[in-house]
């Protein structure tokens, strides 16, 4: 456990908590830090399949900027406070290629950099209470890790611009309306719904599950379908092609019974 957060590993899950709800789980440069830490040994560890992010207590997941903080440091030094570059903000919005799926547990509200982080994961399991807005130019900033960018591409763009213009606030429901929450989940169930959508990837092939990933995320970047299909061969796909979990994964199937895969 960290000064900042945790991370707990049960099986091949691991469970990553921002872990300062006095703050309503706001990070500073050295809470970023310390969870890039996490993100780099789920990244890093053959053993861990998925991850879920999630926030301390039942009031947030992650208020975003620590503003407070933010403004401390210019007082007394005149300096602004950067988050790590390489990773960026909660050490994981400014990393691409990360095929490895990751879900985010909304217990509340989740604003500015807080949905940025959300936004950066493949699936959102929102609370009913959760919030999420980018409301960054009401305080002269603006969504900088991801979150103008990323918003624009997960939903339809004018409802996005109604977003991201004004930094309104999005309840759960809406944002499962418009399309950037995957799933919700009665108030306080947010991580527990979470890992039921882990333990739905769990049971497929760590492979084909990263190269499925790999191979729509980078499609979209690919002008069209037509394109996109005869694009060269992707390097997940290739793995998963050449591994024992593909041939694992038909055996299973003729003999009835649960494959047992290696992850190779």
């Amino acid at each position: 456990m960290g000064e900042y957060s945790k991370a707990e590993v049960d099986g091949n899950l691991m469970v990553i908590t921002i872990n300062r709800p006095d703050v309503y789980n706001a990070l500073h440069p050295m809470a970023s830090e310390e969870l890039s830490g996490h993100f780099d040994e789920f990244t890093n560890n053959p053993d861990l399949w998925v991850a879920i992010v999630t926030g301390a207590g039942d009031k947030a997941f992650c208020a975003g900027n620590d503003l407070k903080y933010h403004s401390d440091l210019v007082k007394q030094t005149g300096k602004r406070p950067i988050h790590p570059t390489v990773t960026g903000f909660g050490g994981i919005t400014a990393r691409s290629d990360v095929y490895k799926p990751t879900i985010a547990a909304v217990n509340g509200v989740a604003m500015g950099g807080g949905f940025e982080i959300a936004l950066s994961c493949d699936i959102i399991v929102a609370s009913q209470n959760a919030k999420f807005a980018l409301p960054e130019p009401r305080v002269g900033l603006a969504a900088g890790a991801g979150g103008m960018q990323r918003l624009a591409r997960q939903i339809p763009l004018k409802k996005a611009m109604g977003m991201l213009l004004t930094g309104r606030h999005v309840s759960a429901q809406e944002g499962f309306d418009l399309g950037f929450v995957t799933a919700l989940a009665d108030e306080g169930e947010a991580l527990e719904e979470a890992k039921k959508w882990a333990a739905q990837i769990l049971e497929c092939s760590p492979l084909s599950v990263r190269a499925t990933k790999e191979v729509a995320m980078r499609s979209l970047d690919i002008s069209s379908l037509e394109s996109a299909l005869k694009n060269p061969r992707y390097p997940g796909y290739v793995s998963l092609a050449a591994s024992e979990d593909y041939v694992e994964g038909p055996r299973a199937f003729a003999e009835k019974r649960k494959p047992n895969w290696k992850g190779t």
